[in-house]
Formats: structure tokens, sequence, C-alpha cells
């Protein structure tokens, strides 16, 4: 897989979960290594529903700080906040004219977000899916890493770019998702059949990343399990299966030797230690976020060195998307 390009981006809005750092975060990191990536805070996305300006600058910076916490190398990936490349917004007006309505009406997206916000059903709402394909063609992205809930997007990025070869000639690499199996979903503490949302409005329903031991703690003892005492992987045992999901995901077992370490445990002494799992690995990522904040330079720094190189390669493909489309450059 070398030389291959990966795109992946999280927004900086609300506070993100264990399921953000297992899903995503985590992933980056052996990626980082592999692979030419980039990495951004997905503050453009962010605002198809109402943020508070204050908090979205903070949330950017607290959100970098996390990235780099985790262990994302600056260094070794491009780490950049999305509006500061503003090939991102003219590349998505072009692919918006590829775009058809109908395509975007039936994104799973739009209409869970239409019921949530119905007060601000707006056209970034609906165009989100083209901004999202023009974060991963910009850079020519071979492979993006998506939970299972997402793949909808890479198709519709897929089809647009297969859109745009056929009408214009071959321009943009036509991306893959990159489906992470081991611990790709988390699922909500309260309600495991659906995936961990950092938007749920139940308080003891999520893990944060910025959550003190004693609130992970309490979280995982208030988890639904199921009907029988039984601490086994099972289609019918939603909440004992996510549970073993986790603890798997953060002691570096399979979800089967998770499985073998509580046969025979009651259900307090396992809650509890999932929640220790947890907890004993966010520790040291809380500590040197925090650490990191307190140095703003260094943050300013590596954020403008990133938006430099993506600007650089977005540019490139911009200005190629401009030529074949017939866009006037200078002579």
């Amino acid at each position: 897989m070398e030389g291959k390009t990966v795109y992946s981006a999280i927004q900086p809005s609300g506070n993100l979960t264990i399921g953000n750092y297992v899903g995503s975060i985590r992933n980056w990191l052996n990626m980082q290594s592999e692979y030419d990536c980039y990495f951004a805070m997905a503050n453009m996305h962010a605002i198809t529903v109402r943020q508070e300006p204050s908090e979205l600058r903070r949330r950017t910076l607290e959100l970098a700080a996390l990235y780099i916490a985790c262990g994302v190398d600056p260094e070794k990936c491009t780490l950049y906040v999305q509006s500061q490349v503003p090939q991102h917004a003219e590349l998505a007006w072009v692919l918006n004219t590829l775009t058809y309505v109908g395509e975007m009406e039936r994104m799973t997206q739009f209409k869970d977000k239409s019921r949530k916000h119905a007060d601000n059903i707006n056209m970034g709402l609906m165009d989100y899916p083209v901004l999202m394909a023009a974060d991963i063609l910009l850079y020519q992205a071979d492979l993006v890493p998506v939970g299972q809930d997402q793949t909808q997007h890479v198709e519709i990025t897929r089809d647009i770019a297969v859109r745009f070869n056929n009408r214009f000639g071959d321009t943009f690499t036509v991306p893959q998702a990159l489906i992470l199996k081991q611990g790709a979903k988390i699922c909500s503490l309260q309600e495991p059949e659906k995936k961990m949302s950092k938007s749920d409005e139940n308080p003891n329903a999520s893990v944060y990343l910025t959550d003190d031991r004693d609130a992970i703690l309490r979280k995982f003892k208030r988890a639904v399990t199921d009907s029988d005492s039984e601490i086994r992987l099972a289609p019918e045992k939603p909440g004992i299966s996510n549970l073993l999901t986790i603890y798997a995901s953060f002691t570096g077992k399979t979800a089967g030797e998770a499985e073998k370490d509580f046969a025979g445990k009651g259900y307090g002494e396992f809650k509890l230690a999932v929640g220790e799992a947890v907890a004993d690995k966010l520790a040291p990522v809380q500590q040197e976020q925090a650490r990191l904040l307190k140095d703003k330079a260094y943050l300013g720094g590596v954020l403008a060195a990133g938006a430099e190189r993506a600007y650089k390669t977005a540019r490139k493909t911009l200005s190629k998307v401009y030529r074949k489309i017939g866009f006037y450059q200078g002579e």
C-alpha cells in the first residue's frame, strides 16, 4: 500500500466520545507511518448546525491538541483546519454542478439531521456530502477510513468522482472506504442498538474523552445490560456485546479473549472492569491535551504548517479541475 493517500476529518463540535477515539483517531496512528495522511478539523462541516463562534474556535484548538495527545504526529502527517484551505469550498461549488438534488435528499445523514434540527434545515445540511466529497478528492485520497454508517458518503464521493472523470477526463482518484472492523462501532451505553453519539441528549449514553475517572466509572456502572447473567458476545445481547467490544478495544484483547476473562463473573464486576480499562487509557491522553493547550504558540505553528502543506496539494488539484472545466486562469 506504499504511496497511498488517506483522508479523514472530525468536526470540532460537541465532545468526542470513546467511539470517535476507537473508530477514528486511534486507527490513524498506524496509518500515519504507512500512508500519506491528511487529518483535518472539519469546522466548515460543523456550521451546518448552529454553533457559538467562540466555542467553535475553542473546540477546534482542543481537537488539534487531542489529536496530538493521542499520538498523531504532525511530522508524519498533514494536520490542519479545514477552513484554512479555501479550495475545499471552491471545489465543492464545482462538484455541486455535477450532483443531483435527489441524491442529496436520499442521504441518511440529511434525513437524520433534518429531524433533529427541524428549525434549521439549511442548504449546507443538504450539501454536506458534496463538501465531504471535495475534502476527499482535493487530496486524491485512495482510502477513507470510516465506520459502517459513513460508507454512504464515500459512495457518493465515488459517484461524483467517476461522473467528473467521465465528462472531463481522468482528474480524480476514485477513493475506497477503509472499513475498520475491530471496535469500529462503539454503541450507546443506554441504547446499545444505536451508535454512541457525541450529540446524545442522555448524559449517561456516551463516554467522552474529557470525562474524568469518576464520571467514566459512574457511566459504566449505569450501562444497560441484558436479561440473563451470562457475559458473552451474541446478537441477542447487545448491551453486553457492546461492553465486551469496548473492553477489547481498550485492552488490546480480542472480544473472544475478553469474553473468557469474565466467564462466570457478575455484571457489576464486569462493568467496573470495563470502566477502569477506559479510564486508565484516557488519563495520560487528557494530561497531555491539557499540557498542549497551554502552549498556544506551538499549536498555532503546527496548524499553520499543516494548512500550508494542505494548501499546496489542494491548489494543484483545483487548478487542474478549473482547467478541465474551462475556467479562465490567466495566460
